[in-house]
This record gives structure tokens, C-alpha cells and sequence, in this order.
């Protein structure tokens, strides 16, 4: 039988963020990914949060009216909340309260596909609520099919901390080895000179819809946050780039949770070892350069920041703007403006990759020949007895 949406209040604290109302919007639409029907948004202003309840006593009053009037199931708030915070707004509010981490947490629940991605969820999942269980183990293990509930199981919730860490570790194993299989394949790659291209950027910004025009996939997209969650890699081939393997990879978001990052290293490290990253970009987004800042913030935190980056400008069929390449100091090609949906531009941006697997190519050779030479000084060295 078919769950009916969960409803909730969303609660957004205005700190004097420029970034705000962004932050709301995202919110909801979270939300509705999540499968929750907004009953109500509401926010407020202060300086800093308040260290028990977070939103201030005055305002958790006015949300505890309207969630008993409306008989509110769910409350979420736009922020990260302490342990503390929680149970106090949990007992305030008489109903259930959950963060903008618990809720990415929970989508994320939904969408993993692969036995990696649901790995990486899990212990996500773990680590975030083995500081939250005290208190809420019981209530959250009869909520098995609520947001902000999903992942583990309602047993995983009741789990004391040294089964916890114990479950922990046992995934952590299970990531190595499936970290050890991708090396392998990469391995196996670079013997072949396949040049490896990661399609990176904010989420549904049309990364999928690219990638599924590139390589002739046929991989899920939706206009919705988060629609694809696990990396997935083709072969692509054309007579002017040759091989090419490209993967599409879960889309970043303003205020990713460290932790999310941090369990997903694994599958973005397709991202660390690529020889080329396409960093996909709504270009009729108004928040574009906020959401690239965003993207390379995470970029840098698993160490993929030096990697050779071609910015793809997409939807440029909601700004009626024209499919066009544009290039750096040296020549190279850093930004490409098209449409995936239409595939406008998509020459453009192939012109692109076969100039990366030239300049990959050219490379190598050059390292092949470096190291020729290095031997063959080394063997004259050897052979006249110089040191």
C-alpha cells in the first residue's frame, strides 16, 4: 500500500546570511523530494541561536501553538541541530523534530540504488545518530516509514555504541574493498590510455541529462534535488576522442553535510582520480556563481581541487542564449555554453574532450620519454662506473 505524503512545518532562522532565502527554497524543495507536503514555513530573525532551543523560547512557543492546532506530525528545521536542541524542541513541540541533515540523510535513504551507495548511507546514517540516540531511539524505531527515519531499520536504532561502532567498522571494511575493486578497474583504464572524465556540479543542474546524452545512457533524471545518488560510469567513443570513460556523480548542495561528504569519499574519489572534471552549471539559475562557489568548496574538501575543469554553462534554452565555447589564456577550452536536453552546444563541448585526450596523450609521451632518457642515462652511468 502506498504511503501518503508526511506533512510538516519547515522552520528557517534568519542569522543575517546573505544566503537565506536561498537556503529556504532549497528547504522545500528537499522537502518535497523527501515526499513531505509543506503546511506551513516559518522564520525568524536573531543574531545567534539559542544554546537550548536553538529558534528562542518565544518563537518555539508560537510553533507549539500552531503544530497543536494543526496536529503538525513533523517539524523541520532549516539548520543543524545539537543532541541537546532536539530533545528539548521534541518535548517543546510535543511531535517530531528533525534537521536539514536528517532530512538530506533521509532522501538520500530513498535514492541509494547500489550496494555501495546503500553502504555509505548506512554509515552515514550511523555516525550522525549515535549522538542522538538517547531519547529518541524509542520513538524513531515505530516511525519506520517516516521521514527522517529511513536507512538503517527501526532494530539498527536501538543498537547500543558498542554494537554501533562495531557495525561501523564492518562498513568501513565493506568500502575498502569496493575502494580496492574501482582501483583496479582505474588500473586497468590508464594501461589503456582511456582518458576519464567525472561530470560534477550543484545538484539538478542537469548532470544526469548531460551524461545520458554523451554516453547513450539511460540513467534516471527528475527535476527534483538528489535524483541521482550513486556514481555511474560509461564507455563513450567517437572517432575524434577515441575511448572515454565518463561518470555522473551525486550533485553538491549549499551546506552539504560534512559527514555526507565525508561517507561518500569513497564513490567521489571516480571524481579525485579523473583526468578531467565537467562541471555542469544551471546558467538560468540567478544563484549560478553562489552554487559553482559551492560545488569547488567541496571540490576542495576531498582533495579534487587541482584537477582540470571545463565549466559546461546548460539550459541556455531558458535564456535564449546561443551554443558557444569560450577560452582561456592558453588556449585551452574552459567554458562551453549548450543545452543537454536539446543537445545545442554538444559539439562544443566534444571539441573539449578531444583536446583533453590530446593534451593526455602529449603527456604521457612525455613522461614515457623523460623516463627513457633517465634509463638510458642511468645504463651509461652503470657502464663507465659513474656515480
Amino acid at each position: 500500500m502506498q504511503q501518503q505524503p508526511e506533512a510538516a512545518i519547515l522552520v528557517s532562522i534568519d542569522f543575517g546570511h546573505s544566503d537565506h532565502s536561498e537556503s529556504l527554497e532549497e528547504l522545500r524543495l528537499l522537502a518535497e523530494t523527501a515526499g513531505v507536503r509543506t503546511l506551513a514555513v516559518i522564520e525568524a530573525k536573531r543574531q545567534r541561536p539559542d544554546a537550548a532551543l536553538f529558534a528562542g523560547s518565544g518563537k518555539v512557543q508560537e510553533i507549539a501553538e500552531i503544530v497543536e492546532r494543526m496536529e503538525v506530525p513533523l517539524v523541520i528545521f532549516n539548520h543543524d541541530l545539537s543532541p541537546a536542541q532536539m530533545r528539548n524542541l521534541t518535548t517543546k513541540l510535543n511531535t517530531r523534530v528533525i534537521d536539514r541533515t536528517m532530512l538530506i540523510l533521509d532522501i538520500f535513504a530513498q535514492r541509494a540504488q547500489s550496494h555501495e551507495g546503500k553502504v555509505q548511507v548506512e554509515l552515514a546514517q550511523l555516525k550522525y545518530l549515535a549522538a542522538r540516540l538517547v531519547g529518541q531511539g524509542a520513538d524513531m524505531g515505530q516511525q519506520k516509514f517516516a521521514v527522517g527515519a529511513r536507512g538503517p531499520g527501526e532494530t539498527q536504532l536501538e543498537l547500543d555504541r558498542r554494537k554501533m561502532d562495531k557495525r561501523v567498522h564492518l562498513l568501513k571494511e565493506r568500502l575498502e574493498k569496493l575502494k580496492h575493486q574501482r582501483v583496479v578497474q582505474r588500473r586497468a583504464r590508464n594501461r589503456h590510455d582511456v582518458l576519464s572524465v567525472s561530470i560534477v556540479g550543484y545538484t539538478n543542474a542537469g548532470k544526469s541529462t548531460l551524461f545520458n546524452k554523451l554516453t547513450r545512457a539511460n540513467v534516471y533524471v527528475a527535476d527534483q534535488l538528489f535524483a541521482t545518488l550513486d556514481t555511474t560510469s560509461r564507455r563513450m567513443y567517437t572517432e575524434e576522442t577515441g575511448e572515454i570513460v565518463v561518470s555522473d556523480t551525486v550533485g553538491f548542495i549549499r551546506h552539504l553535510p560534512h559527514g555526507l561528504v565525508a561517507a561518500f569519499r569513497s564513490t567521489l574519489e571516480e571524481t579525485i582520480q579523473a583526468d578531467l572534471l565537467l562541471h555542469v552549471v544551471d546558467a538560468s539559475n540567478p544563484n549560478r556563481d553562489d552554487q559553482i562557489a559551492e560545488v569547488n568548496k567541496v571540490l576542495s574538501e576531498i582533495d579534487a581541487a587541482g584537477i582540470p575543469q571545463v565549466l559546461v554553462f546548460n539550459k541556455i534554452d531558458l535564456q535564449d542564449v546561443p551554443p558557444s565555447v569560450q577560452r582561456d589564456d592558453y588556449g585551452r577550452i574552459s567554458r562551453v555554453f549548450l543545452s543537454a536536453k536539446s543537445g545545442a552546444g554538444l559539439e562544443g563541448l566534444r571539441q573539449a574532450l578531444m583536446e583533453a585526450k590530446a593534451a593526455r596523450q602529449a603527456a604521457i609521451a612525455s613522461e614515457t620519454a623523460a623516463a627513457a632518457n633517465e634509463y638510458q642515462t642511468n645504463q651509461a652511468s652503470d657502464e663507465y662506473g659513474i656515480e
